[in-house]
């Protein structure tokens, strides 16, 4: 039974020292698609890379080739398609938040190995060599074989391991030495090697004991990995935003630009017109004044209405590129929008509730805020643990050894000076380091230990306030969540408003615009026929100017409340054809569109 016993102990251990051994290799099982650059690899990379830096390579300004495809005769023609599709290649916001992604997997690996109050995954090997020389006088010869002083070199190599377990456990594996030599004749073995191989374990059964409460350090950092994936989109979305109302901005400048041409055309024509009936005498030369301070007051508009295109230029470009305005090609080039704002016959019309529910399942920022409900959880579990008490088991296992070669050195009698007849030396004892190991191995000389380790506080308080703490923030974070998704209503309830306005608006600035032009029209006649004045056609003029302008502010007006409609469902990266996976990339496989023979007007 006793020799059952013994083999079966002795698997036991073999097993336990064998996986902790192996321990360093399982520990490096990080997500290789997300490892960082080891830097130039060396012969003796495999034996060092767990102490070299990971290398994060250069930042590149370099913009996608998609940029020169779009360029013609200086002038870059883009869609609103392609100026998505440049900003997900090119923002650099979008850039800079591509780190997270790697940020989040190195808090990954930094959870992985351990600590923050929980056990140290990672193992650690460990060694002490010390080598040391003592001569202690002796006051009584008897036990020093006669000699006055005894001089002992001692020579100790310890090794070992330690590893922590997802349990909350801690082992420690260690094989100690002491190489030992004396001049003192009454030791039996000189030199002589005391070893032993000794397993310690220390598991918590209460405060620290699970794997809930040693892994919630990994769900989290894994949790704020989706938390990265749901802030990169909130980026997209934003860029997105950005992009597309400075879009609609630039087209909106260039339909100004084209109605105060429109403007300076006719009052160009009037001016014209009304300086030849004053050199043939059919109009007072007052009249030339008023038509020539009305033609500069339109050149004065155009110029204002091209300065606004410019500034809207300066504002896109910006945003389609790494190193903005610093990029010869985009800072030479003079941008032309070749989409134009296109009201639907009829509106799409969508129970509010179905977009609502729509956002509240799509938006991003309430996906984060989920999210941070899930780890106030996940904490709430190890601050409940730390209020427990603390009960460990502690369990020794070591198995002993000595070994030397017999003494040679003379052992006198101290009263007599006779040598003194010492009792052989035990052969089992005699040999080398082999014998060590043997006797280890074969466990002749075993000791064990258990028990426990407790420790009880009085008085709590620390940890009961820290628990509370962390239940009145998971209570604010339901709350924030709420407040999201009241917001989330309201929000898509004004950017629907907004669109019926908007709608409305341009609906009626159109038809105002239509019919200042016949009432221009009307009073051209008339003032041809000599029933109006030529101030008269220049009120109308610039009543059709600002009916132009109002019209062109409607429109763009709708377009933006438009865009905030999609913000405000998360719907605004399936409108446009948006995939993650490319925009995380930074390389959209969506062909440039074609330019357009016809800018349409």
């Amino acid at each position: 039974m006793k020799l059952l016993y013994s083999t079966h102990v002795r698997r036991q251990l073999a097993a336990l020292c064998a996986m902790l051994m192996t321990a360093p290799l399982f520990a490096q099982s990080a997500d290789d698609n997300h490892r960082l650059d080891l830097g130039e690899q060396h012969w003796y990379t495999r034996f060092t890379h767990n102490f070299e830096p990971r290398i994060v390579r250069p930042i590149n300004l370099g913009n996608s080739g998609r940029l020169d495809s779009l360029v013609r005769a200086g002038n870059l023609y883009l869609s609103l398609q392609d100026a998505i599709a440049l900003a997900l290649e090119n923002n650099i916001d979008l850039e800079v938040q591509r780190y997270n992604f790697q940020i989040s997997q190195t808090a990954v690996e930094r959870a992985r190995a351990g600590g923050n109050g929980v056990a140290n995954f990672d193992p650690a090997l460990t060694g002490n060599l010390n080598w040391a020389h003592n001569t202690t006088a002796s006051s009584n010869p008897v036990q020093t074989g006669g000699l006055t002083s005894t001089v002992n070199t001692a020579h100790v190599y310890n090794v070992g391991i330690t590893q922590g377990f997802i349990t909350g456990g801690n082992a420690t594996l260690g094989l100690n030495n002491n190489f030992t030599t004396s001049n003192n004749p009454n030791n039996n073995f000189n030199p002589n090697t005391n070893a032993n191989l000794g397993l310690q374990l220390t598991q918590p059964l209460l405060q620290g004991f699970g794997i809930a409460v040693n892994n919630r350090n990994i769900r989290i950092a894994k949790n704020n990995t989706r938390v990265t994936d749901y802030q990169f989109e909130q980026q997209i979305i934003n860029t997105v935003n950005s992009v597309a109302q400075g879009y609609w901005n630039l087209v909106s400048a260039t339909l100004d630009v084209e109605s105060k041409k429109l403007a300076l055309a006719q009052s160009q024509k009037l001016y014209e017109d009304n300086q030849k009936q004053v050199e043939i005498g059919t109009l007072a030369p007052i009249t030339i004044v008023q038509a020539e301070a009305e033609l500069a007051s339109r050149q004065l508009d155009l110029l204002t209405s091209e300065t606004a295109v410019l500034t809207q230029e300066t504002t896109l470009k910006n945003l389609l590129s790494r190193n903005g305005l610093f990029s010869p090609t985009l800072a030479e080039s003079h941008l032309i929008p070749t989409d134009r704002i296109r009201l639907p016959d009829v509106e799409p019309v969508e129970p509010v509730q179905d977009l609502v529910q729509r956002a509240i399942n799509q938006r991003p920022d309430l996906a984060q805020t989920r999210i941070q409900i899930e780890n106030s959880k996940i904490t709430m579990t190890g601050t409940r643990n730390t209020m427990l008490p603390q009960i460990n088991l502690v369990a020794n296992l070591q198995n002993n050894a000595l070994s030397g070669d017999p003494t040679t050195l003379t052992n006198l009698n101290p009263a007599t000076g006779q040598p003194i007849v010492r009792t052989p030396a035990n052969p089992y004892f005699v040999g080398g380091y082999g014998n060590v190991l043997a006797q280890i191995f074969r466990r002749n000389f075993p000791n064990y230990s258990m028990g426990f380790q407790v420790t009880i506080p009085l008085r709590n308080r620390a940890a009961q306030a820290d628990y509370a703490t962390a239940q009145l923030q998971l209570r604010q974070n339901e709350l924030n969540l709420q407040k999201a998704q009241n917001q989330v209503r309201v929000d898509v309830a004004n950017a629907l408003i907004s669109v019926q306005q908007t709608r409305a608006r341009y609906q009626s600035a159109s038809k105002a615009r239509v019919l200042q032009e016949q009432t221009l029209d009307a009073e051209q006649k008339k003032n041809a026929l000599g029933a109006s004045t030529v101030y008269q056609v220049i009120v109308i003029q610039r009543d059709l100017a600002n009916a132009r302008q109002a019209e062109v502010q409607a429109l763009t007006a709708y377009a933006l409340a438009k865009l905030q409609l999609d913000v405000a469902t998360g719907n605004i990266l399936e409108r446009n054809n948006i995939q993650i996976d490319e925009a995380r990339n930074g390389r959209i496989t969506r062909a440039p569109d074609a330019i357009p023979d016809v800018l349409p007007r």
